[in-house]
């Protein structure tokens, strides 16, 4: 039994070391999928904030150059103060983090289509319109230095970038390589080339005209050989020297600001057109509060700067409430959106759950010209995957299997080692119990032959003796026989219906010698019983068995007397038969009807017998469709109660 202990426990080790592999594996693996599935729903509101971003740069790229002054040229139809068209930038801005619009000139001047010029800006205008002229004043300071070259995005943003979580949640379904590489910018990358007309060029440079432009007249003599659109062509070319002559002249500045008159141009010269370099937009902070977002476009030379001041706290407002808190992962996720100036955090909010200690960091730089914003998403606890709780049931339900069949392969190992104990013992106790009536016979079939006997009073003696002991080794052989024919199956029942009181005689007269000469009494107490069905055979052995036990272990009782009780209800005949020896054990109520079982005391081991009485007892009983059970006196002794249906 030791070893087979020891292979149990190799077993459930060796069992054990793949399952918890397994289990760790299966745990990290759901973990991963966890983090990737946050990580992917992360990047999909980052994305959408650079998809809005993206549409926000269109837009404005998209926008045609003459826009940026209060009224906009008309392609196709001559112009006059009362045909123009409004620039719709003239109106307030539709986003509430746009502050406003200008144009920075070539000098330095400020042009805003929010106002139609000075002497006629509206009153509901005027803060903002010295808003953005304060920003055109902050923005020439930094021009030269800034905004001359397109800035390319910075190197560790483009490293940040380009770092590709590893086992994506999406890698197992898509290829996501080509989807996954970075932009450098949300609009167009290089600078463009388009074509406008010589009166959008006009509008563009109204406020570095002196006059107001006129209609071309051609000289007398050369009104062949010179059109009108060669002469506009020309007021073009001159444009620079203009500008260099305005900025000498600050009251030339102020008169020319203060010209109102539209451009005008013929029809010829709306026909021809001009090509006009435009850069991608940029990013200039004007404070920690603003920043400028510009283009720049080049015509004939000269460079002019229009975009839209972005108020940074409203920005960060507007992303986080339209991407960021409607969503449920606002419950247990934080966003921290942040302003970077070369490395400086200008302005910074927060959204969502706090996190302390974040299991989760995602982070996102946004291509330029939003360079500046930096997004981070974090989370202290990863939501759990529906697949734990299953993987979890299923282990506590494979480690209730596995430890309720090794136990019950134990106890099946035990219960075989204790059965062959037992079966060794019973051939032991056979051997002794069949070895000592024998002795018995032959010792006294001896004497006999010798004459010891005295008198025929003395042989009489012997000759019961001889009798009783034939009776016990009958009796012995007969159980063993009984026995194998049950566990064979082939031991029949007949069952007959009738009264109990042959049996009571029978085993009075069979026991009446035997307990006469171990000083025992038998009481039998029974109410009038009805007939009812048993095997007459079957229960004369039963009730000589439960005799023979209870006197084998009561012969050192200070009363020696053996009862037999029966009553009947309307189901069971109930058949007690109490003695006043020392019990049974309560731990060995239940065990003393198994086959070849003996109770362990001092008591059995100085008393032999073979262990198959009570087990017949049970197997007859049970047979006949009764039950059988065995509790202890409340004085000395037990009783042993045979229920058979009535």
């Amino acid at each position: 039994m030791k070893r087979f202990k020891l292979l149990i426990i190799i077993f459930s080790v060796a069992l054990s070391v793949p399952l918890a592999f397994f289990v760790v594996r299966t745990y990290r693996g759901l973990e991963q999928e966890e983090v990737a599935t946050l990580r992917f729903f992360a990047e999909a509101i980052f994305e959408e904030m650079e998809q809005s971003l993206a549409a926000l740069v269109q837009r404005e790229e998209g926008r045609a150059i003459d826009e940026y002054n209060y009224y906009i040229s008309s392609p196709g139809r001559s112009q006059s103060v009362t045909d123009q068209d409004r620039s719709p930038l003239s109106n307030l801005p539709r986003d509430n983090f746009i502050l406003g619009y200008f144009q920075n000139n070539p000098d330095g001047s400020f042009q805003t289509p929010m106002a139609e010029s000075a002497k006629h800006m509206p009153a509901d205008k005027r803060d903002l319109v010295d808003q953005l002229k304060n920003a055109n004043i902050v923005f020439n300071r930094k021009r030269v230095a800034v905004t001359d070259k397109i800035m390319p995005r910075p190197p560790h943003v483009l490293a940040e970038t380009e770092k590709k979580p590893a086992d994506g949640f999406a890698d197992k379904y898509l290829d996501m390589s080509r989807a996954q590489k970075p932009r450098a910018y949300l609009g167009q990358k290089e600078k463009r080339v388009e074509k406008i007309t010589v009166g959008q060029a006009l509008n563009i440079a109204k406020q570095e005209q002196a006059e107001p432009l006129k209609p071309p007249q051609p000289p007398e003599e050369e009104s062949d050989s010179k059109s009108s659109l060669t002469m506009a062509k020309d007021r073009m070319a001159a444009l620079p020297s203009m500008a260099e002559t305005r900025m000498a002249n600050e009251s030339y500045r102020q008169k020319a600001e203060g010209y109102i008159q539209p451009p005008v141009a013929t029809r010829d010269m709306e026909d021809e057109s001009f090509q006009v370099e435009v850069a991608p937009l940029q990013s200039v902070f004007i404070n920690d509060d603003q920043i400028f977002i510009f283009r720049r476009i080049m015509i004939n030379n000269q460079i002019y700067r229009q975009g839209f001041i972005l108020e940074t706290k409203a920005f960060l407002d507007h992303l986080a409430n339209a991407y960021f808190r409607p969503q449920p992962m606002a419950r247990y996720t934080n966003l921290r959106l942040a302003v970077m100036d070369q490395g400086r955090e200008t302005r910074m909010i927060e959204a969502g759950a706090s996190a302390n200690g974040p299991k989760f960091v995602l982070q996102r730089t946004f291509p330029s010209p939003f360079s500046f914003l930096n997004a981070t998403l974090t989370c202290d606890q990863i939501p759990r995957s529906s697949g734990r709780q299953t993987l979890n049931i299923m282990m506590i339900v494979l480690a209730v299997i596995v430890l309720l069949g090794l136990f019950a392969i134990y106890q099946s190992a035990r219960t075989i080692v204790d059965l062959s104990e037992r079966r060794s013992q019973f051939v032991s106790s056979v051997t002794h119990e069949l070895k000592t009536p024998l002795t018995n016979i032959r010792m006294y079939i001896e004497m006999l032959e010798q004459g010891i006997a005295r008198d025929p009073e003395q042989e009489q003696e012997y000759f019961r003796i001889l009798d009783s002991e034939g009776a016990r080794l009958s009796r012995l052989i007969n159980n063993i026989l009984e026995l194998s024919k049950l566990e064979k199956r082939q031991r029949q029942v007949d069952m007959q219906t009738g009264s109990f009181e042959e049996v009571i005689r029978e085993v009075q007269t069979v026991m009446h010698e035997k307990l006469k000469q171990e000083g025992f009494t038998l009481k039998v107490e029974k109410d009038k019983i009805r007939p009812f069905p048993y095997d007459r055979e079957i229960m004369i052995q039963v009730l000589i068995n439960l005799i023979e036990n209870s006197m084998k272990f009561g012969k050192n009782a200070a009363q020696r007397r053996i009862t037999i009780r029966i009553d009947q209800d309307e189901k069971y005949v109930n058949i007690l038969v109490s003695d006043t020896g020392p019990g049974i054990p309560p731990h060995a109520l239940k065990k003393v009807f198994d086959d070849f079982y003996r109770v362990e005391n001092s008591l059995t081991r100085t008393t032999r017998g073979t262990g198959i009485g009570l087990a017949l007892v049970k197997k007859f009983v049970t047979l006949m469709g009764g039950t059988v059970a065995a509790a202890n006196n409340d004085g000395p002794g037990c009783t042993i109660t045979i229920s058979l249906p009535s």
